[in-house]
C-alpha cells in the first residue's frame, strides 16, 4: 500500500478487476456488497470524522491486552483469504502469484492494478521496515498487505489517497467477521487516519494492535456521497 496523499478531491475511479470482484462476491456467499450496490466510487472519508478516528488511534497505546482476540481472528481470516487469492483457479482460488520485493514496487495505483489483472502482485516486505507491528508477524503483515491491495482496493476500484483508503477499507470490511472487522479498522482506516490528519502525509504512524471507539469499525456509518439523481429527489 502506497502513502495516500493529503487531497481533498479524490483520485480518479477505475473498474473493479471483474474476476477479483466475483472473487469476493462468491467468498461473501453473494451478498458483500448487499447494501453497497455500486456505491464505492462514491465513498469519501468525512474529515471530521477522519480527525477523530486520527485522535483515537495517536492515544491509543501499542498494543493492548482486550485487542488480542480482534487480532486472533484478523489474522486467521487474513491467512484464510490469503489462500483464496493465490490459490489454483481449477480449485477455486484466484490463482494470483505474490511476490515479496525489499523496496515500494508501485509509483501508482494504475501500474498495481495493471499487475492484479495479470494475475500477479508484488508486496512491499514488512521486514524492509522500520515501523515493525507489536501483534503481527512479518509474513502475517505481507498477507494481510497482498489482500488488502487486492480485495480493497483492486476490487473496490479505489486509489491510495484518503478517499479511496477509506472505500478500500470499507470494501475489505464485508469479507471480514465483526469481531476481525475491529482490527482491520485499526490496520486500514485508524493509519489512513493518522497519517492524513495527524502526520498531514509526512509519514507512516507506528503500528498499533488496539482497538479503536466501536463506532469507527461499523460499515453501515461509512459516508457515500449522493447522485445528481439523489440530490435531485432531495431538493
Amino acid at each position: 500500500m502506497l502513502a495516500p496523499a493529503l487531497l481533498t478531491t479524490p483520485s480518479p475511479t477505475f473498474p473493479p478487476v471483474t474476476y477479483v470482484h466475483d472473487g469476493v462476491q462468491r467468498y461473501c456467499y453473494g451478498s458483500a456488497d448487499a447494501n453497497l450496490p455500486n456505491a464505492y466510487e462514491r465513498v469519501r472519508l468525512d474529515p471530521v470524522v477522519g480527525a477523530a478516528i486520527a485522535d483515537a488511534y495517536m492515544a491509543a497505546p501499542v498494543r493492548e491486552d482486550r485487542a488480542c482476540s480482534a487480532y486472533a481472528a484478523f489474522c486467521r481470516e487474513t491467512v484464510q483469504q490469503y489462500d483464496f487469492l493465490v490459490g489454483r483457479v481449477e480449485f477455486g482460488g484466484l490463482g494470483l502469484s505474490v511476490r515479496i520485493v525489499d523496496e515500494d514496487p508501485y509509483s501508482n495505483v494504475k501500474s498495481m492494478v495493471e499487475d492484479v489483472r495479470r494475475r500477479r502482485l508484488s508486496v512491499w516486505a514488512s521486514a524492509a521496515s522500520s515501523n515493525p507491528h507489536p501483534y503481527l508477524t512479518d509474513s502475517e503483515n505481507d498477507m494481510f498487505r497482498a489482500v488488502h491491495d487486492v480485495f480493497g482496493h483492486a476490487a473496490s476500484g479505489r486509489g491510495f489517497d484518503r478517499h479511496g483508503e477509506e472505500a478500500a477499507w470499507l470494501k475489505h470490511s464485508t469479507m471480514y467477521s465483526s469481531l476481525a472487522r475491529r482490527a482491520l479498522t485499526t490496520e486500514t482506516r485508524g493509519q489512513n487516519c493518522a497519517l492524513n490528519f495527524h502526520y498531514r502525509g509526512a509519514r507512516f504512524p507506528e503500528q498499533k494492535a488496539a482497538l479503536l471507539p466501536r463506532w469507527f469499525s461499523d460499515p453501515a456509518l461509512a459516508r457515500i456521497a449522493r447522485t445528481a439523481a439523489e440530490r435531485a429527489v432531495a431538493c
